[in-house]
């Protein structure tokens, strides 16, 4: 088990399901009790997502900044963490992750500019390998006394957005598996290898869910799909996770093109 999951700090997932999150994008309050965190973990999300999409559409901050990283982690956390919105750790503010500690909080503004100077001058050249490094340099620097995962997330979008390419959803079923190995990894060898990896297979998900509703004239389950193409539906899942199959998720079911042909 990774000593991520084991010491993250974010909290518990959430346990709003999908229809109770539209219905509080909507402006309504969710029928069941529910956390308060989670209703505004919800409603600061979405908020923050349409700031980042705009941002990248009208190309606003060419150069991700310290004032726009703060400035969105104020967002995230309105209403559920006032007093530690919107600025970095302090004073004795440490945070342990696991077994990783997070850094010194008097350098963690000059940490987080070091890898900002980075992402944006230094090598790899590979815009997937860059952001995936920075992605888990910032997780490491635990800039933040809470909300480190979800900014974090955040700004791998913001990058991915800035460089053509769609945003991804790190999905809470899958971060046990792979999310959170790969940044323990990272923590322990400085190799963002298997982050690079999973942020590939990720794009490219999202590119193929975007093709497949623009070019398809409709998308069916995966299970439906392997019935008619005569292929185990195990077979061809393990393919979709590895994408070898052009499948993408909706609503955490595996969906593909009815048209697709091997």
């Amino acid at each position: 088990m990774s000593s991520f999951e084991t010491g993250s700090f974010e909290g518990d997932p959430s346990t709003l399901t999908l229809e109770e999150t539209e219905q509080i994008l909507a402006g309504r309050l969710p029928t069941a009790p529910h956390e308060l965190r989670e209703v505004f973990e919800a409603s600061n999300l979405a908020r923050v997502t349409e700031d980042l999409l705009h941002v990248a559409r009208t190309g606003a901050a060419d150069v991700l900044t310290i004032g726009e990283i703060l400035r969105w982690h104020g967002a995230l956390l309105t209403g559920i963490r006032d007093d530690a919105a919107g600025r970095f750790r302090q004073g004795d503010e440490w945070v342990r992750v696991g077994s990783h500690l997070g850094a010194n909080p008097p350098f963690v503004r000059e940490m987080v500019e070091r890898a900002l100077e980075r992402f944006q001058s230094e090598a790899p050249a590979n815009i997937i390998e860059r952001i995936a490094w920075f992605h888990c340099e910032f997780e490491m620097i635990h800039p933040f006394v809470d909300g480190n995962g979800r900014i974090g997330r955040v700004l791998m979008n913001h990058q991915l957005l800035r460089a053509g390419m769609p945003p991804v959803i790190v999905r809470a079923r899958s971060r046990r598996t792979e999310y959170y190995p790969a940044l323990d990894v990272y923590s322990r060898t400085d190799r963002h290898d298997e982050m690079t990896r999973l942020l590939a297979l990720l794009v490219l998900e999202a590119l193929r869910k975007r093709i497949a509703l623009l070019t398809s004239p409709d998308v069916i389950s995966l299970a439906q799909w392997a019935r008619s193409a005569d292929m185990r539906g195990n077979v061809a899942a393990n393919r979709a996770k590895r994408q070898t199959l052009p499948a993408f998720r909706m609503r955490d079911r595996w969906m593909i093109a009815s048209d697709h042909r091997e």
